[in-house]
């Protein structure tokens, strides 16, 4: 289990590693191919040593089912994101953008899950470049879609919420992942019910 683990870390989005009787399955979904891996090679990945490890990444790599790091957002990426979702949504609307959501992110997930300080990370340059523009000025819609775009685009696991409130009557919308939720879940301590859920492929 350990090796599996440690392979699937440093394995692309659209990829799946499974264990087998004699090794491991990697299937390439996006590319719709498969690659076998002996229990030899599977066990480098656990106890190996670092040049060992390192030919097997390699080839991984040439194979086009890993990466050398795993793709991330940068800052000014973020502001541009929050910046065109707002526009997007005073547009077209949120329902629309909603729906438009699965032509942007893609269907499949990483492995491993997204942790705590990395979700942490983007929430904070969320709220950053949200604090600092006057024109989202707060709309937790675009948060929201920003984050779960950003973080789905990596790889990485999220669902974006819609929720309501009865009394007083109010909507909210938030993106969970990795514990954490972008915008929060519950601002100044109000409860919404979600009534919308959007997971995997913007579905």
């Amino acid at each position: 289990m350990a090796a599996l683990a440690a392979m699937a870390r440093i394995l692309s989005p659209h990829c799946r590693v499974t264990r087998m009787s004699d090794g491991a399955l990697i299937a390439d979904w996006k590319r719709t191919r498969f690659l076998g891996l002996a229990t030899t090679e599977v066990q480098k990945f656990a106890s190996g040593s670092p040049a060992e490890r390192a030919e097997l990444v390699t080839g991984l790599m040439r194979a086009g089912c890993a990466t050398g790091r795993r793709k991330t957002y940068a800052d000014v990426g973020v502001g541009l994101w929050l910046g065109g979702a707002h526009l997007l949504i005073r547009t077209l609307g949120f329902g629309r953008v909603l729906r438009l959501l699965s032509l942007v992110v893609p269907g499949y997930t990483r492995a491993d899950l997204p942790s705590a300080e990395e979700v942490g990370r983007l929430k904070q340059s969320v709220q950053s470049h949200r604090s600092r523009s006057w024109f989202v000025n707060g709309d937790c819609k675009s948060e929201a879609v920003t984050a779960f775009v950003l973080l789905r685009r990596s790889g990485l696991n999220a669902v974006l919420h819609v929720g309501v409130r009865e009394h007083p009557f109010a909507l909210h919308a938030w993106t969970a992942s990795g514990g954490l939720c972008i915008p929060d879940a519950d601002p100044r301590g109000h409860a919404f019910t979600p009534v919308l859920s959007i997971g995997c492929g913007g579905q």
